[in-house]
C-alpha cells in the first residue's frame, strides 16, 4: 500500500512539475511575442505611414524650389528688372563679380558662389561673338553711342575689354535713341548682339550707376 502511495505521489510531482514547466514555458513565449509586438509597433512608428504620399510631398518640395527660383525672375521685359527683388547693395558685397552666360544668356551678380542677382542678357552671335575668359570692368562708360557702321547704338554702356570695344549695355537703339524693338524682344532668348552683352534698360543702368571699374568679369 506504501508502495503504492509512493508511486502515486511520485507520479503527481511529475505531472505538477511538467505542468509548471510547461506553464513557465508558455509565459516565456508570451513575454516573447509581447516584445516582438512592441518593436514592430515602434519600427512601424518610426517609418513613414505612406510611401506614395511621401513621394508625393518629396516632389511637391521640388517643384516648389524650382518654382520659387522661377518666381524670382520677372517675364522677360527689355524694359524692366530681370528680378522681383532690389539690386544687390555692392557695398556689403566688395568682392563681387560679374558672370556672363553665353549658354544661358543671363549676366549673374555673383559673391563668391552666391548668386544675388540674375539678368536677362543677348550676348554676341556666331558670326561676332563675345570674347570668352577673365577680365575686368574698365573706366569707360557713357550714357549712349552710336556706331554708323552697324546702325545701332545703345544705352548706359560700361566697357570690360579693349576699353570702348566690348561692353555691357542696354539692348540696342537707333541713332536717336529709339529702342529697336525687333532686336530688344530676343532678350535672354537668343545671342543677336555683336560681341557686346545686351541688358534689360534698368540692368544696364544699375551696372552704369554701381559697378565699380576694377571690378572681375568672367565669359563662359
Amino acid at each position: 500500500m506504501k508502495r503504492f502511495e509512493l508511486i502515486v505521489g511520485v507520479a503527481i510531482l511529475m505531472i505538477l512539475s511538467t505542468f509548471g514547466l510547461s506553464v513557465h514555458a508558455y509565459q516565456k513565449q508570451v513575454v516573447r511575442q509581447e516584445k516582438v509586438e512592441l518593436q514592430k509597433t515602434a519600427v512601424k512608428k518610426s517609418l513613414p505611414k505612406s510611401t506614395s504620399k511621401d513621394d508625393k510631398l518629396a516632389a511637391d518640395e521640388a517643384n516648389a524650389t524650382t518654382t520659387s527660383k522661377d518666381s524670382k525672375m520677372n517675364p522677360i521685359d527689355w524694359k524692366k528688372p530681370s528680378e522681383k527683388k532690389d539690386y544687390p547693395d555692392l557695398t556689403k558685397y566688395p568682392n563681387a563679380y560679374l558672370k556672363v552666360s553665353i549658354s544661358k544668356q543671363r549676366v549673374y551678380v555673383m559673391n563668391g558662389n552666391k548668386v544675388l542677382y540674375t539678368m536677362y542678357a543677348s550676348t554676341g552671335s556666331k558670326d561676332s561673338p563675345t570674347p570668352t575668359g577673365t577680365f575686368q570692368i574698365q573706366a569707360e562708360r557713357g550714357e549712349f553711342f552710336y556706331n554708323a557702321s552697324s546702325k545701332e547704338g545703345a544705352k548706359y554702356w560700361v566697357s570690360f575689354k579693349d576699353h570702348g570695344i566690348y561692353l555691357f549695355h542696354t539692348v540696342p537703339t537707333d541713332k536717336n535713341g529709339n529702342f529697336i524693338e525687333e532686336e530688344a524682344n530676343q532678350l535672354g532668348k537668343e545671342a543677336k548682339s555683336h560681341g557686346c552683352v545686351r541688358l534689360a534698360v534698368p540692368d544696364a543702368k544699375w551696372i552704369y550707376d554701381k559697378v565699380p571699374e576694377g571690378m572681375k568679369v568672367e565669359i563662359h
